[in-house]
């Protein structure tokens, strides 16, 4: 039998010293925790991931996109309405053809940093 970890206080604990107050203060407000885990759960689906990948490198049509996938228009476009819908990515229109690109810098950093933080031992 293998021992867990305990993620609880002894029961003898009185809490740290810590001005949780302030602490509570501090915290992110419901609405902006409630944005972020959106954020993150448009993050959490391997096809999304690789589509942001690719318009890391640059910005790609959708006919592109499902070729660099694998997949079809209608479930790339699908997935990219979602990004769209979430700030994620934008798009551009030259006459039938729809261009995406990522929606600004953050979506990057957020990308790469996370990517550095899986490779970080």
């Amino acid at each position: 039998m293998t021992e867990q970890a305990t993620e609880t206080c002894d029961d003898l604990c009185a809490g740290s010293e810590t001005d949780l107050t302030s602490v509570k203060q501090r915290m992110v407000d419901e609405s902006s925790a409630s944005e972020l885990a959106e954020l993150f759960k448009a993050l959490s689906d391997p096809t999304r991931v690789k589509l942001i990948s690719a318009l890391l490198q640059q910005e790609l049509c959708v006919h592109d996109l499902s070729v660099v996938l694998g997949m079809g228009q209608s479930a790339v476009s699908h997935q990219l309405r979602y990004l769209r819908n979430m700030r994620i990515v934008k798009r551009r229109k030259v006459g039938k053809t729809v261009y995406y690109s990522l929606d600004d810098s953050h979506i990057e950093e957020i990308f790469l940093l996370t990517l550095q933080h899986l490779k970080h031992k």
